[in-house]
């Protein structure tokens, strides 16, 4: 009788309707949650690249921390934890990734895999204007095309203005640019190698030069010969940093140049690029060594195409530099 009792189990349904199924079901991870939502909404999307939006942004922010959770096991808590460190710093990034939790936290409950959304408390927690003073100020990335514009519609030195579009445009640091020399540039491959002594990492880094960078750099050709300093200042030396910090200022552009490496991740992540392939464009350090191994062999022509979208971004409200 045993032997036949275990056969009989063997053909029953695992998962049999209103059984222990539903009990399976609501261990559902987030992750696989996502893709429920993101089929339902998907022939309502205008943009076919929301979805690559959506999964890029929970990539970067939720998933590290929810990826493996059940949908039924998430807290508050647990969705602060994902907001928190990037709520001041990248404030559209963090309202988009609050949302997107939110709206698969409501598909669990209409599927009766919870009673409640654990999103809702946490508005009541973090910082209402979603700025910190400790964090640096940028602008979204939604707002560099118009801070081009007016850069390029004032009178200001055009060694700050070259360096500052030259800055923006290869998500590189001020002292990086402000230092940079004529001898670093390879036209004909179009790239800038950084030296050692330049950067934060004290390794050298090759930043794969977009069109709109090359066009930076022909018009500082033209204005200040393309031998040595790169953007000098009026006496022919390397521009301080606050000369740059000044040109904000006086355009009335409510972010301080460091903030614009932030800018750049944020539309890299809402734009579906790879983790990764970002990371490496702003010269972060990595300590995978396997990472780091494929960064060097793959990744300058991923970055190249990426940098020209950006540049193509940031160039969107002027129709040439002039």
């Amino acid at each position: 009788m045993r032997r036949v009792r275990d056969r009989r189990k063997a053909h029953q349904p695992r998962n049999p309707p209103g059984g222990r199924g539903e009990i399976v079901t609501a261990k559902r991870r987030i992750a696989d949650a996502l893709d429920a939502v993101i089929a339902i909404q998907h022939e309502a999307w205008r943009d076919p690249r929301t979805e690559t939006h959506w999964r890029a942004s929970l990539r970067d922010y939720a998933l590290p921390k929810l990826g493996r959770m059940r949908v039924d096991a998430i807290q508050t808590p647990d969705v602060l934890a994902c907001l928190e460190p990037i709520w001041n710093a990248k404030r559209d990034t963090a309202r988009r990734v609050k949302q997107r939790i939110a709206a698969v936290m409501d598909w669990a409950i209409a599927n009766g895999h919870r009673q409640d959304n654990p999103v809702a408390a946490v508005a009541s927690v973090l910082p209402k204007n979603g700025r910190n003073v400790k964090h640096h100020a940028a602008l979204p990335y939604s707002e560099v095309p118009a801070a081009f514009a007016k850069l390029y519609d004032g009178d200001a030195q055009p060694g700050a203005v070259f360096a500052l579009s030259f800055l923006v445009l290869t998500a590189a640091r001020s002292g990086e640019v402000r230092k940079a020399t004529w001898a670093e540039i390879d036209l004909e491959a179009k790239t800038w190698t950084v030296p050692a002594e330049h950067m934060k990492g004290n390794k050298e880094h090759v930043v794969p030069l977009s069109a709109d960078a090359l066009a930076v750099l022909e018009c500082a050709a033209q204005e200040f010969g393309n031998d040595g300093i790169i953007f000098p200042s009026a006496s022919g030396k390397a521009l301080r940093d606050k000369a740059l910090v000044s040109l904000l200022r006086d355009n009335d552009i409510a972010a301080v140049v460091h903030g614009f490496r932030s800018s750049f991740r944020d539309w890299a992540a809402e734009h579906g690029y790879d983790h990764a392939i970002a990371e490496a464009a702003l010269a972060h350090t990595v300590r995978n060594a396997v990472e780091a191994a494929y960064r060097r062999i793959e990744f300058l022509d991923k970055r190249r195409k990426m940098m020209e979208r950006w540049g193509e971004h940031c160039m969107a409200a002027i129709e040439a530099i002039e």
